[in-house]
C-alpha cells in the first residue's frame, strides 16, 4: 500500500539544483517538493561491497543529502569484480574512504559520513540513530539480524538487498507498517549451511540490478513515490531472466522486537577468535600453513604419512589447490556420507582437512571427530593463509 513521505521537505532548490535534477522534477510522483525531501535525507548504507556501490552512486546522483556508509573492510583485488566504487587505485584503501571520495565525485553536495567499523549489539542504535532509511547490503546473517532489530527499535525501515551467484532478493522491512526480516527468516540457518558468496560466487552485474532496486525502494520511501516493498520479497533470477514477488506477512510466532542481543550466539557463530560455535570442532585442532608445508615435505620424503583433504567445491579447486590434497566437498560432510570414504582413505593415518578460510573444514572436522578420528586436524586460515604464508605466487579468490 502507498506511504507518505518519509521526510520532510528541505529548503527550496537553488538554480544550480533545479539544472542538476531537472529529469526528476518532471516526474510528477517526485517534483520539486520530492526533490526537496531528497535533498533533506539522511540515509545509512551498512555494507559498501557489490550492493552498497550501486546504491551509494545512485543515492548521491539523485541528491539525497546525507549518506552514511558502515564497512569495516579494505579494498581487494577480488572486489572490483562487482564493487564498482571503488577502483585499482583503492587496493588496500578502507572501503568507507574510496566509497566517499567516489560519492563525492559523483554529487559534491551529499554530506558523507563514514563509519569505519563493524556494527554489533554495542554500536548499532547509536550509528543508526538520526538515519530516515537504513539500506542493508550485507552477506551475513548474523548483521542483517542486527540490522533489522535495531531498525524496529528505532521505527526505521530496513531496505534489505541479497545476492548470491545468479539470484537476488530485496525487500522492505519496517515495523511500523509490516513485517520484519525475523518473520522472513525467523531463525538462522545452521552455520556453514549457506556459503557466502566468497565461497559460492557471484554474478558481478548482479550487484547493479538488485543494488538498484534497493536504491530505488529508498527514493519512494523518501518521496512518498508509488507502493514500497513493504510485505513483499522481489526475486530475480538472473539467468531465467525473471522478476517475482513473494509475499510476506507477520509471524505471530515473532514477538515485538524490544532489544538487541548476541547475534552471533543467535547465528550459532564463534564468540571470538578461537572460540567454538555450534558444529564446530573443540579444542587445539588446527595446523598452520608453515606447519603443514613442513608436514607435505616430510611426506613426500617418507618421514610421515597423512591424507589432506580439500572440502572446497571443484571450480575452486581449479581456481588455487594445495599440491597434494584429495577433494571431498563439505557437503558430503554435512549429510554423512563422507565418513566412510574418509575412513578407507586414511587407513589409520592422521586427516588433514582445509577450505578457503577454515569455516568449512572446521565444520567438516566436527563431522570426524564426532566419528571417531580424533587426531584429525585442520589449516587455520585455509587456503588464503596457505598462499600468504607459503606461496604468495599463488592466487587468491
Amino acid at each position: 500500500m502507498p506511504l507518505p513521505p518519509l521526510v520532510e521537505p528541505g529548503p527550496p532548490l537553488t538554480v544550480e539544483q533545479v539544472s542538476r535534477y531537472s529529469r526528476h522534477l518532471l516526474l510528477p510522483e517526485i517534483g520539486v517538493l520530492g526533490q526537496r525531501r531528497l535533498r533533506a535525507a539522511r540515509v545509512l548504507v551498512v555494507g559498501a561491497g557489490g550492493l552498497g556501490s550501486p546504491v551509494l552512486l545512485y543515492l548521491a546522483a539523485a541528491g539525497v543529502g546525507a549518506i552514511g556508509i558502515v564497512d569495516d573492510d579494505v579494498v581487494e583485488a577480488s572486489n572490483l569484480q562487482r564493487q564498482v566504487a571503488h577502483g585499482q587505485a583503492d587496493l588496500g584503501r578502507p572501503k568507507t574512504d574510496s566509497a566517499r571520495d567516489r560519492v563525492r565525485d559523483v554529487n559534491p553536495e551529499v554530506d558523507v559520513v563514514t563509519h569505519p567499523l563493524r556494527l554489533d549489539s554495542s554500536n548499532a542504535l547509536d550509528v543508526l540513530r538520526g538515519y530516515h532509511v537504513v539500506l542493508d547490503g550485507t552477506d551475513n546473517f548474523a548483521t542483517r539480524y542486527l540490522v533489522n532489530d535495531a531498525c524496529a527499535i528505532l521505527g526505521v525501515p530496513d531496505v534489505w538487498g541479497s545476492i548470491f551467484r545468479f539470484d537476488g532478493q530485496v525487500s522492505v522491512f519496517w515495523a511500523e507498517h509490516g513485517p520484519t526480516y525475523r518473520d522472513l527468516q525467523p531463525t538462522p540457518p545452521p552455520p556453514g549451511s549457506v556459503p557466502s558468496c566468497a565461497e559460492g560466487g557471484v554474478l558481478g552485474v548482479l550487484c547493479g540490478a538488485v543494488g538498484s532496486v534497493m536504491a530505488t525502494e529508498a527514493v519512494k520511501l523518501i518521496t512518498g513515490s508509488g507502493e514500497p516493498l513493504v510485505g513483499r520479497v522481489l526475486v530475480y533470477d538472473a539467468l531465467e531472466m525473471s522478476w517475482r514477488t513473494v509475499r510476506v506477512r507477520r509471524n505471530p510466532a515473532v514477538g515485538p522486537i524490544t532489544a538487541l542481543v548476541d547475534y552471533a550466539a543467535f547465528c550459532g557463530l564463534p564468540a571470538g577468535p578461537g572460540a567454538a560455535g555450534a558444529g564446530q570442532a573443540t579444542g587445539d585442532a588446527t595446523v598452520s600453513a608453515p606447519v603443514l608445508a613442513r608436514m607435505l615435505r616430510a611426506r613426500e620424503s617418507g618421514e610421515r604419512d597423512f591424507v589432506l583433504i580439500d572440502v572446497r567445491e571443484p571450480h575452486e579447486r581449479d581456481i588455487v589447490a594445495i599440491p597434494g590434497a584429495v577433494g571431498i566437498p563439505v557437503g558430503r560432510f554435512r549429510s554423512g556420507d563422507a565418513v566412510a570414504p574418509v575412513n578407507e582413505l586414511a587407513a589409520g593415518r592422521q586427516v588433514v582437512l582445509h577450505c578457503k578460510s577454515g569455516g568449512r573444514s572446521a565444520e567438516a572436522l566436527a563431522v570426524l571427530h564426532a566419528a571417531g578420528l580424533a587426531d584429525a586436524v585442520h589449516l587455520a586460515g585455509g587456503v588464503l593463509a596457505w598462499v600468504r604464508d607459503v606461496d604468495p605466487s599463488l592466487p587468491t579468490y
